[in-house]
Parts: structure tokens; C-alpha cells; sequence
């Protein structure tokens, strides 16, 4: 059973964005084992509507990647579905040039993935050359230049996505750096009780005034509570305006933890609770 399954929670239905074979579905495995059911979407909001609407108990997305930042659109529906992180994945992404079997390298001319994998492959497409074309996903663009027979195009994603769909590896390990990691947040309707490893993650926002952000920070650092992320995000109201996402160490049950949110409801406009969650202290292993 993986570390992150919930005992008594077999074949479990996960939503998940992209095709089958994405990173994201991996991500699905590695915390709910391989028996887990997945459930394919085409947008990060289409998991969001899914665990909203009951059709699938949890989804698995995308919140930052190690090299290429924060997932921007996923920051954003957090404020639109009042839904829980209860889980956190940490993934390697080890991206591949795949193709039709029978084409060689030379013979690319235009590279389809989803943009961050090809900003995250960037020192290699140069040399390649080629034209490069943004996609919804990784897994969807193997599948894609398959069914289409795009034989002078390759794609980037996996080597699982290449076996998948019967396609031919290029070349492996082709990004800019081998650190890349994307971190993953699983959501459901209810977060996780206490693990003693945990971590809570919180939206909110301030008054622009001077002093107000560490008014905010500060009831944290008096009770030694440790931050491990903060990110600004325009609340696309009024221009120059900005929501803080905060991660930081402990449950927010915790009785330190839960001093410290009582205590910046008065120096903020706002505050939404994402949920804690056990934290995840090394990268997710998947194997089938």
C-alpha cells in the first residue's frame, strides 16, 4: 500500500489533468498505489470541477515545478472552489524527445509538449532547431502526433508515455538540469488529520499599507513556526493588488498553528485555509 493511500480506500477514482501517460497520472500512483483508478481531464479546472461535483473523491494537481516556478492557474482555482489539499507529491520529471518508430532525429521538424516542458528543455531545442508548439500536455502531444502521423514531429514527455502509445525514444534525460521536481497537491472535500509530519498551506491578502505583510509574518516567527513558501498573485480586482499563498511546518490544528491563524484574521482582509497535510519528504517512487 503507498505511504499516502488511506487504509480501506481500494481501487480509489482520481481526477487528474492531461492524457494517460502524463506526469500527473504518475503522480496519482505514487500516493494512491498502482490499483488506483484514474480519471483523465482535459483542464486543471475540469479536476477542480470534478472533487467539487463529487465525481471523483480527490484530484491530483500541479502547484510548482523545481526550474520553471508556480503553476499559475492552479494558485488561481484555489480561490474559485472552496476544496482541501490533503496530500503533497514531490515528483522527478526526466523528460524524453519521442517520436514514430523509424524517425531519427535529424529528420524533426517541429516539437509539440506543454510549456513548461519545453521551457524546461530549452538548452536542447536550440540545438535542435526545430519549431516549437505549446500543447495541453505532455502524454496528449505522444498521443497526438501518433494518431495524426506526424512523422517528421516529436513530442516531449516520458518514456512511459512513449510505451504507451507504441512510440520510439529519441533521446532521454533532455532537460536543462537533472534537479527538476514538480510538486503536486492532492485535493479533496476534507483535509487529513495529523501526521507529525504535516505542513498547512493558506491564501490571504492585506492592506496596502506599510508594515502589513510582516504584521502578518511576524505572528508566525514569534511562535517559531517555520515558512516554508511564500508566492504573490494579482487578485485581478484592482491593479497592483495582491493574494500571499503561505506554506509553513505543522498542522492547523496544532495549538501554536492555530494561535497563529486566529491571530492574523484582524491583520488581514482575508483568509482561506487550503488545508494541512502530511509533507512530503523525499520524491515520490513510481513503479508498476
Amino acid at each position: 500500500m503507498s505511504e499516502g493511500k488511506r487504509s480501506g480506500e481500494d481501487n480509489m477514482k482520481v481526477a487528474f489533468q492531461g492524457e494517460i501517460g502524463a506526469y500527473s497520472e504518475s503522480a496519482v500512483y505514487s500516493f494512491f498505489g498502482s490499483s488506483a483508478e484514474v480519471e483523465p481531464c482535459e483542464n486543471l479546472s475540469d479536476v477542480f470541477e470534478s472533487v467539487k461535483k463529487g465525481e471523483t473523491p480527490y484530484g491530483v494537481v500541479p502547484i510548482e515545478n523545481s526550474i520553471e516556478g508556480s503553476v499559475n492557474q492552479t494558485y488561481d482555482l484555489f480561490l474559485e472552489y472552496d476544496l482541501k489539499v490533503c496530500g503533497e507529491i514531490i515528483l522527478k520529471i526526466t523528460h524524453c524527445l519521442i517520436a514514430h518508430p523509424g524517425t531519427h532525429l535529424n529528420s524533426i521538424k517541429t516539437v509539440y509538449s506543454h510549456p513548461q516542458a519545453l521551457a524546461q528543455c530549452r538548452k536542447f531545442l536550440e540545438q535542435l532547431g526545430c519549431r516549437l508548439i505549446s500543447t495541453f500536455d505532455t502524454a496528449g502531444s505522444v498521443k497526438m502526433i501518433k494518431e495524426e502521423e506526424l512523422k517528421d514531429a516529436g513530442a516531449i514527455a516520458s518514456e512511459r508515455a512513449a510505451e504507451i502509445y507504441g512510440m520510439k525514444v529519441l533521446a532521454k534525460e533532455i532537460g536543462d538540469t537533472p534537479n527538476n521536481y514538480t510538486r503536486f497537491f492532492v485535493l479533496s472535500k476534507q483535509d487529513s488529520l495529523p501526521s507529525g509530519q504535516d505542513k498547512t498551506s493558506i491564501i490571504f491578502s492585506v492592506k496596502s499599507v506599510p508594515g502589513a505583510l510582516h504584521c502578518v509574518l511576524e505572528e508566525f516567527a514569534i511562535r517559531n513556526i517555520n515558512l516554508t513558501k511564500i508566492e504573490s498573485r494579482p487578485t485581478k480586482r484592482t491593479p497592483w493588488e495582491y493574494n500571499f499563498y503561505l506554506d509553513f511546518e505543522g498542522h492547523r490544528n496544532e495549538e501554536k498553528c492555530r494561535e497563529a491563524l486566529e491571530s492574523i484574521r484582524d491583520k488581514t482582509l482575508f483568509v482561506k485555509i487550503l488545508g494541512s497535510y502530511k509533507a512530503a519528504v523525499e520524491e515520490s517512487k513510481f513503479n508498476f
